[in-house]
């Protein structure tokens, strides 16, 4: 049994350690996930393993990290989903998720989501949270704009080697 630092109606937020690396190998390791996240579309073991240890990482300086995600049902890992410093800016994140493939189209991603914009915004006192998207990724740029972010324009992203569009959300 996981423990969970936010729960939603389906939804429960862990955090990653050094003992996940086969939950981590569940998610980074399906390419319909990673398809977007790098110029190859599929990660290697050592991409998983390097993404994990990011993730961790992320953990223990900034006390963010894009979270696992359990289904509260059957506790079984729907994937990932939280924050990330962006760039330099203090009170600023970037919104991430990634789902495994059996839980697309179910509501997931926007129930996650609006959790970890909430986190944010309540808990965290963050003034913008930013998100970008691979452009062929249709489905995160609905999304994104229901759960309320504005299109800024297009930044480079270095693992794509594309210019992804990107958005952001003001904290009001």
């Amino acid at each position: 049994m996981r423990d969970y630092f936010i729960n939603t109606t389906r939804i429960g937020f862990s955090s990653w350690s050094d003992a996940d690396l086969n939950l981590a190998s569940q998610l980074w390791g399906e390419n319909e996930v990673t398809r977007y996240i790098c110029s190859t579309g599929k990660f290697t073991h050592e991409d998983i393993v390097n993404r994990l240890n990011t993730e961790i990482h992320n953990y223990e300086l900034y006390h963010v990290q894009y979270w696992p995600i359990f289904e509260l049902s059957t506790e079984e890992l729907i994937g990932c989903c939280g924050i990330r410093p962006y760039k330099s800016e203090t009170h600023s994140y970037e919104l991430g998720f990634h789902l495994r493939e059996k839980y697309w189209g179910q509501g997931y991603a926007s129930e996650a989501a609006k959790a970890a914009i909430d986190y944010s915004f309540h808990i965290l006192k963050a003034k913008k949270l930013y998100a970008g998207h691979h452009p062929q990724n249709r489905a995160s740029e609905k999304l994104l704009l229901k759960l309320g972010f504005q299109f800024t324009g297009r930044e480079f992203y270095t693992p794509t080697g594309l210019y992804h569009p990107s958005y952001e959300l003001v904290n009001r």
